[in-house]
């Protein structure tokens, strides 16, 4: 039970909250049954009182002796009282000496015409029903007869039904017990397989799922831990590639800085043109050194939410025949053909002329670095209220299921040819970030082995060269 806390804590809430039911449902009971018992002794209390009172108004020679059986058969104890107190009749097992229960505001009720009950203890703890109604004589009441009933059976008989429903709630108790223990059990296993589970995934487990079928929020809860494992467990394999990725790609160009600027300092070039060549290789080494540094640097700033856009009208067509002659050269040296096709009539998109160049490169290069054969294909279509672009390209394709995780930084597709292929797996993040900040949408499309299709979607706004409002 130690090392399950939660268990034993619903066991005792849900027990609790028994107790507290069974508690009241006993006590309420117990107040129906004494109600009831009370109740009834004194309407019978009270139609007793009332025969003696027939019977003491009678003119009959034997009605006092009558009274005296009657009262010895009933075991009661009855008092026939005058104004003043005096005591005519006795009959009962009651001391006569004892009168406390006689108080003169109850005297004064009865020789009113009225009837009184009350509960009276004596001295020696026995406990009455007192019944008090007024004899009639010829003017008004005579005197007041009192009919005691002792409580005794009564006391009993709650006792009795008392002693039942302790024994009951005893034997619910206990069921109760075992089938709180039972389902605070089943409750709590979930809990603690989930509670194990994330134990594991903290100590790096990530590897680690549940195997919770129900449908219920405690399924929905293991699945959602699941899903927390898969995306932890991508995220470090993703985080070690990339400090994998980033590593080669700083220490590729620092050799090459570092040994060509050694040969250039210690002059262990034999010509000019030799020498030529081996800076031209320091600074298109330190060129792309550059241009890792500022994707992370824009990556970063992205995440952050520090980038800043400055917002003006862009001429996406112009812009796209500008971010294709740039990488011309790139498609020329694979023989890949670079069409454009545009659609519709062009127009201007509100947007950072500067990023949307930044997302138009990067897709056309990364669509000519995973193509070897065919070509890419820019598409404008050009509607009432948007434009599109489309960057289809021939090449190697991504497989479906990585699709959901391309835009992800760090991701790369085609893991064990990255150094074939190149880039750092930020690219396409960098796309999709900086395509959200300016309210477009992007999807992709892909076949494994056919090529890829990515789609970029932004309004259009009326006012193309008007300026900002």
């Amino acid at each position: 039970m130690r090392n399950n806390r939660i268990g034993l804590k619903l066991g005792l809430i849900i027990i609790t909250l028994f107790l507290i039911v069974l508690v009241f449902l006993g006590f309420s009971i117990d107040r129906m049954f004494t109600n009831y018992y009370y109740a009834r002794m004194q309407t019978e209390t009270e139609e007793l009182t009332s025969h003696f009172a027939v019977m003491a108004d009678s003119t009959d020679a034997t009605s006092e002796q009558t009274m005296k059986t009657f009262a010895e058969f009933s075991n009661v104890s009855v008092f026939n009282i005058r104004q003043d107190g005096a005591v005519i009749l006795h009959s009962g097992v009651h001391d006569p000496s004892d009168r406390t229960f006689i108080r003169t505001s109850d005297l004064k009720k009865i020789f009113s015409g009225k009837k009184v009950n009350l509960l009276y203890e004596d001295t020696a703890g026995h406990r009455y029903f007192v019944s008090g109604q007024p004899i009639h004589g010829g003017e008004g009441a005579a005197s007041a007869l009192y009919v005691m009933s002792s409580t005794e059976q009564m006391e009993q008989s709650l006792s009795g039904v008392r002693n039942l429903l302790i024994l009951s709630g005893m034997g619910a108790f206990l069921l109760a017990l075992g089938i709180t223990w039972i389902i605070a059990q089943f409750l709590s296993r979930p809990l603690l397989q989930m509670q194990q589970a994330t134990r594991n995934i903290a100590a790096g487990e990530l590897e680690t799922r549940l195997e919770l079928k129900s449908r219920d929020e405690m399924g929905a809860l293991a699945e959602a831990i699941n899903d927390l494992a898969v995306d932890l467990q991508r995220y470090r394999d993703t985080r070690q590639e990339f400090f994998a990725n980033i590593s080669h790609e700083l220490r590729t160009p620092i050799t090459y800085l570092e040994g060509y600027s050694r040969v250039v300092k210690d002059e262990l070039y034999e010509t000019d043109a030799e020498k030529n060549q081996y800076l031209d290789i320091i600074y298109e080494e330190s060129v792309r050194l550059q241009h890792l540094v500022d994707d992370l640097f824009d990556l970063a700033k992205m995440e952050e939410g520090k980038i800043t856009l400055v917002l003006e009208w862009v001429d996406l067509s112009e812009l796209t025949e500008h971010a294709v002659r740039k990488v011309e050269l790139k498609a020329r040296v694979k023989n890949l053909s670079l069409l454009i096709l545009k659609s519709g009539t062009a127009s201007c998109v509100w947007a950072d002329g500067k990023r949307m160049e930044q997302i138009v490169l990067n897709l056309l290069e990364n669509a000519i670095r995973y193509t070897e054969h065919g070509g890419i294909k820019v598409y404008l279509l050009y509607e009432a209220a948007a434009v599109t672009l489309i960057v289809e390209d021939t090449g190697i394709g991504i497989p479906e299921d990585e699709l959901p995780y391309i835009f992800e930084r760090f991701y790369r597709v085609e893991k064990s040819r990255s150094r074939q292929f190149g880039g750092t797996g930020l690219g396409l993040s960098i796309v999709k970030k900086l395509v959200e900040l300016q309210e477009g949408k992007i999807q992709v499309s892909s076949k494994a082995g056919e090529g890829t299709r990515f789609e970029i979607r932004f309004a259009l706004q009326s006012g193309c060269g008007e300026g900002s409002t």
